[in-house]
């Protein structure tokens, strides 16, 4: 198999192990639920098609789903937040340039771009997840202020996540 496709493997393990070890027993004041294996379908490469892309998320929530007996929440969201990677979030990393980044970084693409994509696909995906799991809008405000914080949390710790476990690639 090709050397990226293991890397990619790599990262869906430790990222599903970090959130079924860690994460998913971390919930602060019923606002922050810090969702790190989010982070995985945000950095496959930006030339993956659009049906592999959703199938992978859809994938990715379910089993998160199945192992937090949850009852979809997560691959809804996870493929709500692929859909809009696919529509409009790559133009954030390339800037409407025909460009195809391997792995989306903070190393691959300027920091802000990185992080202006990140804090867009995390809300998405809190605002997704946050509002099903309450089913409807009823608590728009609670929604809202568990989107923001939850978003906070989860952009700092997949920056952080960056800088520990990715190297930077320099150029020659």
């Amino acid at each position: 198999m090709n050397k990226n496709i293991w890397k990619i493997i790599g990262r869906f393990a430790l990222l599903m192990a970090i959130q079924m070890l860690v994460l998913n027993h971390v919930y602060l004041g019923g606002y922050v639920m810090p969702m790190l294996y989010v982070l995985f379908i945000l950095m496959l490469p930006t030339n993956t098609g659009r049906i592999p892309m959703l199938l992978i998320a859809f994938g990715t929530g379910l089993l998160v789903d199945v192992m937090s007996n949850m009852l979809g929440f997560h691959a809804l969201a996870c493929t709500a937040v692929a859909m809009l990677r696919i529509l409009y979030a790559d133009r954030i990393l390339t800037r409407n340039e025909p460009v195809v980044i391997g792995t989306p970084s903070i190393y691959s693409v300027t920091p802000q771009y990185f992080i202006t994509y990140l804090l867009v696909l995390f809300g998405f995906f809190y605002f997704v997840f946050f509002t099903i799991e309450i089913f409807g809008f009823r608590s728009f405000w609670s929604i809202l202020f568990a989107t923001i914080c939850s978003t906070v949390v989860s952009t700092l710790l997949a920056v952080l996540y960056q800088y520990i476990f990715l190297k930077k690639e320099t150029t020659v």
